[in-house]
């Protein structure tokens, strides 16, 4: 038998796992609130900014977060990209489009698919809502958002919004500060 022994420089070999993990204190409530079709994110009194999801610590000043915030199902597009190439093991068929969403009263986008229209008519500054699965599978997770949807709103204009969510987060950060010191 004649064997080849040149040097294989590149091979495809994907390899898949499942873990098992327990969820932390700052990640367990929000995903209880999630089977209950709520969005729960939460307040960084540092900075006065309501993060989604939580992550159990602000990103900016490292500190601990743990104050609820129910926030809103529909947001504004703040970033698109439009995936033309499959994804191996994922049932998505391309082409679709993933978008940076920032929820009405959260100052931190999450990542989720926009559907509903065509591909080439997502924009920047559009409104969204969510498409939630069928309550009876909802589960303790972020899928239970199907997907978001464009609303008949005019587009919001990005470089406002950041100005707005900035006032308000100086507004949470100046009241929470005022509650420590009470």
């Amino acid at each position: 038998m004649d064997i080849d022994l040149d040097p294989i420089e590149q091979l495809d070999a994907p390899i898949y796992h499942r873990y098992h993990a327990t969820s932390s204190r700052a990640i367990t409530p929000f995903l209880h609130a999630m089977k209950r079709g709520e969005l729960l994110g939460h307040l960084s009194t540092a900075t006065g900014k309501v993060l989604f999801p939580p992550l159990g610590a602000c990103p900016e000043s490292g500190q601990a977060t743990h104050m609820p915030v129910i926030l809103s199902d529909s947001g504004t597009v703040l970033g698109f990209t439009t995936v033309h190439l499959p994804i191996p093991g994922s049932k998505l068929v391309p082409p679709f489009t993933v978008a940076n969403i920032l929820l009405d009263g959260a100052d931190q986008a999450c990542g989720h698919l926009i559907s509903e229209c065509e591909i080439n008519a997502v924009a920047i500054g559009m409104r969204v809502t969510a498409v939630w699965r069928a309550k009876e599978i909802w589960n303790n997770s972020l899928e239970n958002i199907e997907y978001f949807r464009p609303i008949a709103e005019p587009l919001v204009d990005i470089d406002e919004l950041q100005k707005q969510c900035l006032i308000k987060a100086n507004h949470r950060k100046k009241s929470a500060q005022g509650d420590q010191d009470a």
